[in-house]
């Protein structure tokens, strides 16, 4: 077999795998698992809290754009966070038109919760395979994703 081959197989392999991984029940069921005992946090509000962690203080619009949701969807969501003191909305000081999303330290503790969750879970289901192993998918993983960012960053100038 040659090295375009195999390549090509393995390629393959990874996308299929990130099919499965990216489909909305796949995705449901492993938020849903995650926000089991985080308060005010369900599988549908989970993208919108951890999306705005992750870029941080954003008009719902921007926000929508970064996690792949309709901006009204996110609306939706961000107003039950509210609600549950998780988040809170801000002028925005670039448009007085405008409202930020922004965490609040209750959301903080939410998202850190959340990510000890995840953090436990991939844990429990890679407990059996052998350190070396999960250091080396940990290392190609981070690879994969940031050469996915930065290809992305790259179409978006």
């Amino acid at each position: 077999m040659s090295d375009t081959t195999r390549d090509s197989t393995s390629a393959a392999r990874v996308a299929s795998a990130i099919g499965a991984l990216t489909l909305r029940a796949t995705r449901a069921g492993l938020y849903g698992r995650l926000t089991s005992g985080v308060e005010g946090v369900d599988a549908t509000t989970y993208p919108v809290l951890s999306g705005l962690a992750r870029v941080g203080p954003v008009t719902a619009t921007k926000l929508a754009e970064a996690i792949g949701m309709d901006r009204t969807v996110t609306t939706r969501y961000a107003t039950r966070l509210q609600e549950a003191g998780l988040i809170a909305r801000r002028p925005d000081p670039a448009d007085a038109r405008a409202t930020r999303l922004a965490l609040t330290e209750e959301g903080e503790r939410a998202v850190t919760a959340l990510r000890g969750a995840m953090e436990f879970f991939m844990a429990e289901e890679m407990a059996t395979w052998p350190p070396d192993e999960a250091a080396a998918f940990a290392m190609r993983l981070e690879r994969l994703t940031q050469s996915l960012a930065q290809d992305e960053a790259n179409r978006s100038r």
